[in-house]
C-alpha cells in the first residue's frame, strides 16, 4: 500500500459542446456538493478569459456561489491572475468572501494573463501592470490583508485583518522561488505543464524561508484523473481533454468536445507527442489503475496534496470519476 495524499478539486467549469454557461455553472455547484460529501479538502476555480469552454472568468463570483452552496469544504481560486487586477480589488473581493464564509476561503495567485494578449489588454485597458511586477503585486496584496496602521488613508474594507491563506501558483521555477522567498504554499500546474515540475520542487523546498503564514514547505500538484469502471471506458472519457488540448494548441479553443473512441491513435505523431508530454501527470483507468498511478505519483513527488482536475464531457461520468477516486484514496467506504 503506497502513501495516500490529501486530495482537492480544481474545477475549470467546463462548458461541454451542446451545452451553455448556465448548465456549466449548475454542474459546478452540483460537483462541489459531491466533492464535499466525498471528503475532498478544497474546491478551487480558475480565472480564464475569452475561452468558450470555461465558465469561471468571474472567478470570485463563482467562488461565492460554490461557498454558499456548501458548508465545510474550503473554496478558492486556483488561481486569480493578479496582473489582470489591482491588488486592492482582489483584497476587497476575497475579504468579502472570507467575511461571508469565515475560514473557508483560499486565494491562489498566478502571473499569467489566463488569456491572449488582446483580451488581456481589454481586461486591463493598459498593460502597464505587467507580469514583471507580480512579486510586488503579491506583497502589496498581502499588505492589504494586514491590520491597518493608525492614520492609514486607504484600507481594504472588507479585507483588512482577514486571514485569507495565499498560495503562489506556477509552472516554472519563478513561482517556486517567489513562494519560497515569501514563505507561502506552492501549487504547480503539472496537470498541463509538467516539464519543470521536478526542478521547481527542488528550488522551492531548498530555498523555503519560514514565515508567519507557513513554517515549512507545502506543495500541491495539479493532476488529471479520469476514473471509470474499466480502463477502456476511462481512456475514452480522456479523449475529451486530449481533443481540447489539440484544439487549444492549434489556435482553435472551443467548448469541451464529446469523447471519440480511438482519438489518440488517429493523431499524427507530433500531436500525439505533444499531448503525451503535456498530460503526463494523469491517472486514467479503472479503480485499480487509478489507485496505482496515484500512489506512484505521490511517492515520486512527495506532494503534500494533489489538486485533481477532470475535464469530462458528461457530468454524471465526472461525478462518478470523483466517487471512484475518493473510494480508492480511502476517503469513502
Amino acid at each position: 500500500m503506497g502513501r495516500m495524499v490529501a486530495l482537492s478539486i480544481l474545477d475549470l467549469a467546463p462548458v461541454p459542446e451542446g451545452s451553455d454557461v448556465s448548465a456549466s455553472l449548475a454542474n459546478t455547484i452540483d460537483l462541489a456538493r459531491h466533492a464535499e460529501r466525498l471528503g475532498y479538502g478544497r474546491y478551487w476555480l480558475a480565472e480564464h478569459h475569452n475561452m468558450p469552454g470555461i465558465a469561471s472568468a468571474a472567478t470570485s463570483v463563482v467562488i461565492g456561489a460554490v461557498a454558499a452552496a456548501t458548508s465545510s469544504i474550503r473554496v478558492g481560486a486556483g488561481g486569480v491572475m493578479l496582473p489582470n487586477h489591482a491588488p486592492l480589488v482582489i483584497a476587497e473581493q476575497f475579504g468579502t468572501l472570507n467575511a461571508l464564509h469565515p475560514g473557508r476561503i483560499d486565494l491562489g495567485l498566478g502571473r499569467a494573463p489566463g488569456t491572449d494578449m488582446a483580451t488581456a489588454r481589454a481586461l486591463r485597458r493598459t498593460l502597464d501592470s505587467d507580469v514583471d511586477r507580480f512579486p510586488n503585486d503579491v506583497m502589496e496584496l498581502m499588505q492589504w490583508f494586514e491590520p491597518a496602521d493608525d492614520g492609514q488613508r486607504i484600507r481594504a474594507n472588507p479585507g483588512e485583518g482577514q486571514d485569507v491563506p495565499i498560495w503562489i501558483l506556477g509552472s516554472s521555477t519563478f513561482g517556486a522561488q517567489l513562494a519560497a522567498h515569501l514563505g507561502l504554499p506552492y501549487a504547480f500546474a503539472s496537470h498541463f505543464a509538467p516539464q519543470e515540475m521536478h526542478r521547481a520542487l527542488v528550488v522551492y523546498r531548498q530555498a523555503f524561508r519560514p514565515s508567519p503564514r507557513l513554517g515549512s514547505p507545502y506543495v500541491m500538484l495539479g493532476f488529471n484523473v479520469f476514473a471509470a469502471d474499466t480502463d477502456a471506458e476511462a481512456q475514452t472519457l480522456f479523449t475529451s481533454l486530449q481533443q481540447a488540448f489539440v484544439n487549444l494548441r492549434s489556435g482553435r479553443p472551443g467548448k469541451l468536445p464529446p469523447p471519440v473512441e480511438g482519438y489518440e491513435a488517429a493523431l499524427d505523431p507530433a500531436a500525439r507527442s505533444m499531448i503525451s508530454q503535456a498530460l503526463a501527470c494523469s491517472a486514467v483507468g479503472s479503480p485499480e489503475t487509478v489507485k496505482a498511478r496515484l500512489e506512484a505519483f505521490a511517492a515520486e513527488t512527495g506532494a503534500d496534496e494533489l489538486m485533481v482536475t477532470s475535464q469530462i464531457w458528461d457530468h454524471a461520468a465526472r461525478v462518478r470519476s470523483l466517487e471512484i477516486l475518493a473510494r480508492v484514496a480511502g476517503q469513502t467506504a
